[in-house]
């Protein structure tokens, strides 16, 4: 994902058309889509601001308010699977795939071997 343009240039483009000019002339001017010049000036005309909104989706971790639950579930149960456990999630009400149990286990840096021979 590209970075958003600067507030300098959508500052001018929303000041030339609020001084009287067509989206399209002013887009065509300063080199950017009719759709920014118009998405632009209308985010000016509700917030009185050109500034950009936040980019990029921040997913809530569904895993986080369980962390104490799969950690002790872990020290109890060294052989348990990740399929084990996202069963047992399930049973508690909290539905998500074994990707997303792993996922959470590597970024907490919850790790568990299943062969204790291997080191």
């Amino acid at each position: 994902m590209t970075a958003p343009l600067s507030n300098d240039l959508r500052e001018r483009v929303v000041r030339a058309i609020e001084g009287g000019e067509s989206c399209r002339s002013v887009a065509a001017l300063f080199g950017v889509a009719v759709s920014s010049a118009v998405k632009w000036h209308q985010r000016y005309r509700a917030t009185g601001s050109v500034a950009p909104g936040k980019m990029g989706g921040h997913r809530k971790r569904v895993l986080e308010p369980y962390r104490a639950f799969i950690a002790e579930r872990i020290d109890q149960t060294p052989h348990l699977t990740l399929h084990g456990l996202k069963d047992e999630l399930a049973a508690r009400g909290v539905k998500v795939s074994h990707d997303t149990v792993w996922k959470f286990l590597r970024r907490e840096g919850l790790r568990f071997k299943k062969n204790t021979v291997r080191p």
